[in-house]
């Protein structure tokens, strides 16, 4: 890992770290401020919650995944995490802010940019590879370098077919005149 990553993964996940632990310190208010969606998404399980469950879930969810991308650990994947977690706090505090007031209103302005730069930094962290190939590259270059593989021991079958099957009549060949000979 380098210099610039062991210290940018950790001081962008604290953002996250410190959100989750706030959403979970205070999961009534959090379920307030998200009751919308939250109903929605307790009426889609298949199993019965509650809103409160649901915004811990959230909290926890967060402080699991900023801890994961500040260790490096599962880094992408977390980062993917904390991008749609990221993207659903600008929607919710942008739709909830207070709008009744100039002040207010450049307040929310500002609070939306900040989550959409947020945002795009995880994003950004999410498909870094961190000088490694992703598996998508992997994959796509194992599949290719199977079918020079595969092409080459065709290529190689035809050959050696070709050879047994001229030995084969050149050995039918021989027992024929033999047997017309003798």
């Amino acid at each position: 890992m380098s210099f610039v990553r062991f210290l940018a993964r950790p001081m962008l996940a604290s953002s996250f770290v410190l959100a989750g632990m706030d959403k979970l310190r205070n999961a009534d208010d959090t379920a307030t401020q998200l009751s919308p969606l939250l109903r929605r998404a307790a009426e889609s399980l298949p199993f019965q919650t509650n809103e409160k469950v649901l915004a811990r879930v959230i909290g926890g969810t967060q402080v699991g995944a900023g801890v994961l991308f500040a260790l490096g650990k599962s880094a992408r994947l977390a980062a993917t995490v904390l991008a749609a977690i990221s993207a659903l706090n600008a929607y919710v505090e942008w739709r909830s802010a207070d709008i009744s007031s100039k002040e207010a209103r450049d307040a929310r302005r500002k609070q939306l940019l900040k989550n959409v730069t947020l945002t795009g930094g995880v994003l950004l962290a999410s498909v870094d590879t961190d000088g490694k190939p992703s598996l998508a590259w992997r994959a796509e270059h194992l599949a290719a370098d199977a079918r020079k593989t595969t092409a080459h021991l065709a290529a190689d079958a035809r050959k050696t077919t070709g050879k047994k099957l001229k030995k084969a009549d050149k050995a039918v060949r021989k027992a024929v005149d033999h047997a017309v000979g003798a």
